[in-house]
């Protein structure tokens, strides 16, 4: 069976995240965005983990559904078009902060878990260890090599997921404190690893070209801190819905038929730079600049694209025999809020991102698969002729860089030009 699944996402127990993210909240908007299997996140925490027995009940295949009592879809407002089923998958990042060959690691990891009493028993151990109820996301000073180590012991089942690979700060490969390999990282115990997450500054094409990646399942997810980022990054998936059907899918590389990846430039580390300097640099740049800040001499924050680059052992555009397809994806809320010039969050854009959801079905469906036709009947010939932009990639984009995110355009002053008699109707 085809479905998307978003496979990492945080509950309102971790640090920086929206009250909003509970059950009821990320259920609802999962609807509205068309995803099928939503992790819960943040499992290790003492609370959460306590409200995910209360609130989901197991499916029987390793997946869980939100319970009745809890399922406020239709008072909430989910269109008809929207509503299907969620299925949630236990889940938590952990995050690990060591000293290895003479250099101060930070990784985090991405853990998927098959049933209640896994998570039970993976909580008493890291209960020991460290404090697992200060953050949804806890930290903890044990080798990342030792955490596989700890989470095969509790069930070979879990799933062990670096993640989000390249992030400069907190990743196995990201330029400030990871390696230069996922074997360097995980040494003995790498073969029990069998998919990298990709992150929201890199996609599957920039990984395709490291060669020592190719056994790996590239996956991409939201990492969401908010309700309506669900789905940003997600995975396209075919084959059964349960625990077994992706940990088969992860494990043998058939059956994840593909990502869905919001433009990597859009995320907030894939240039490099300075950000009190308000400084993006390319890499090029940075090394012509000896790596400092043109305007402060501040050492930069090297990004993803850069790291990538300095890895690689193949040309930009490689792409290995067999690979899953990428998709590029701009939120709908963001077409239509360029389209109207009106904020993400005004009344106008809001109305009109319900009604298309309320006429054409969830947001990644019309992003993905609504014809152009239908887009201009229920929508208009700007909507349309945007949504056919960012299908194509043919956008303006000014790269994220040092915690700043990237800024996209789907029309420039030309083009408003062009398009001024249809912007004007909004």
């Amino acid at each position: 069976m085809k479905f998307i699944a978003d496979l990492h996402v945080h509950s309102r127990f971790s640090v920086a995240t929206s009250k909003d993210m509970d059950l009821p909240h990320i259920h609802h908007w999962a609807q509205l965005k068309g995803i099928q299997v939503l992790a819960t996140g943040d499992c290790t925490h003492p609370k959460w983990f306590q409200e995910i027995q209360e609130q989901l009940v197991p499916t029987g295949n390793g997946l869980f559904a939100l319970s009745p009592d809890y399922d406020f879809s239709k008072r909430n407002g989910v269109p008809q078009s929207c509503r299907s089923e969620v299925r949630f998958v236990l889940s938590a990042e952990i995050s690990t902060i060591y000293k290895k060959n003479g250099k101060v690691r930070k990784v985090h990891h991405l853990l998927l878990l098959p049933d209640v009493d896994t998570a039970s028993r993976l909580n008493a151990k890291l209960d020991r260890i460290g404090n697992i109820r200060s953050d949804g996301r806890p930290i903890l000073g044990l080798d990342s090599r030792d955490l596989v180590e700890l989470a095969l012991e509790v069930s070979p089942e879990i799933l062990f997921i670096p993640a989000h690979a390249w992030t400069p700060h907190f990743s196995v490969l990201g330029a400030k404190s990871g390696f230069n390999s996922v074997e360097d990282c995980y040494g003995d115990l790498t073969g029990h690893i069998f998919a990298i997450e990709t992150g929201l500054s890199s996609d599957p094409p920039m990984n395709w070209r490291i060669s020592g990646l190719d056994g790996f399942a590239l996956v991409s997810n939201s990492d969401a801190h908010s309700p309506s980022k669900l789905g940003r990054n997600a995975n396209l998936f075919d084959c059964e819905v349960s625990f077994a059907g992706i940990a088969r899918a992860l494990h043998t590389r058939r059956g994840l038929s593909g990502t869905l990846d919001m433009y990597p430039q859009e995320g907030k580390y894939h240039y490099d730079g300075h950000r009190p300097c308000g400084r993006s640099m390319s890499p090029e740049e940075t090394i012509q600049s000896r790596y400092l800040c043109p305007d402060c001499n501040a050492k930069v924050t090297v990004g993803v694209m850069h790291r990538v680059a300095e890895l690689a052992d193949r040309p930009a555009g490689y792409r290995p025999s067999g690979s899953p397809v990428c998709k590029h994806i701009v939120p709908v809320i963001e077409v239509l809020s360029e389209v109207m010039e009106k904020g993400v969050n005004t009344q106008p854009v809001q109305r009109l991102y319900m009604d298309l959801l309320n006429r054409l079905g969830p947001e990644l469906h019309i992003l993905l698969e609504t014809s152009l036709p239908l887009l201009r009947e229920h929508g208009s010939e700007l909507i349309a002729e945007a949504i056919l932009r960012v299908r194509d990639g043919r956008l303006h984009i000014s790269p994220g860089y040092d915690g700043v995110f990237g800024k996209i355009r789907i029309f420039d002053a030309e083009d408003r030009a062009k398009y001024s008699k249809q912007l004007s109707l909004f």
